[in-house]
């Protein structure tokens, strides 16, 4: 730990917190960010890791403008006094991420994370920050446990399992690189940033995840989510 206290020290970091979704796999007219999660919005969690980090990022939410109001009354209702800034959400992930780094104005580390993960724990940002700053880039993932299989001209196939990693969040590269990244034109390829990066000829480098580093998307994940919550004590 006092190796990377000593990295922190001379780099400037930021997290990007993505929070664009909707509310419509969830069933819910308030987007999934902002639902309750043992009694407070789901996305709070998310932006207190951050906080909690050994690189003391800038945090920056990333969100539709009609909700900007919404989210500040509901830190104040929930006492969530936290610095962060706010910046308006775009069409895409794509147009948001875009948006945020806008607001990057030192080189440094970015590390971008979906608002609905709100278990990622703190050992994994300041890994991911510190890989990042080695070579790069870290993008958070872990091996899949299930078999899978791809469907190719309609018929499925067999994949070697210990070559599957889901990929999760952060992922956190060099303030440099991200935005160059980012100068290009969007296309529907881009499903996430590790993606936008290697489009633009970028070798990506894998850190192991975690596999309690959920991503709330189902109304069943709140539920998850609270037992886990419940387990760390």
């Amino acid at each position: 730990m006092s190796h990377i206290s000593d990295l922190t020290s001379r780099i400037s970091a930021y997290a990007l917190i993505v929070a664009g979704g909707s509310g419509t796999r969830m069933q819910s007219v308030v987007p999934k960010q902002f639902l309750l999660l043992n009694g407070r919005p789901l996305m709070m969690y998310t932006i207190e890791a951050f906080y909690n980090s050994t690189y003391q990022p800038q945090i920056i939410v990333v969100m539709h403008p009609n909700f900007h109001t919404y989210w500040q009354e509901l830190c104040v209702e929930h006492n969530f006094a936290i610095p962060h800034v706010l910046a308006d959400g775009g069409e895409t992930r794509f147009h948001s991420v875009k948006a945020g780094l806008a607001l990057v104005t030192e080189d440094g580390l970015v590390a971008v994370q979906d608002a609905v993960r709100p278990l990622t724990s703190v050992d994994i940002i300041d890994h991911a920050y510190h890989q990042a700053q080695e070579l790069g880039n870290a993008v958070v993932a872990v091996k899949s446990r299930d078999s899978v299989r791809a469907v190719r001209n309609g018929r499925s196939e067999s994949m070697l399992r210990d070559e599957i990693y889901l990929v999760q969040t952060p992922q956190t590269f060099r303030a440099d690189i991200l935005k160059k990244a980012y100068l290009q034109e969007f296309n529907d390829g881009f499903t996430d940033d590790a993606s936008v990066v290697e489009k633009d000829g970028v070798m990506i480098h894998l850190t192991e995840g975690n596999y309690q580093n959920i991503k709330v998307t189902y109304p069943e994940d709140i539920a998850i989510g609270e037992l886990l919550l419940g387990m760390r004590g």
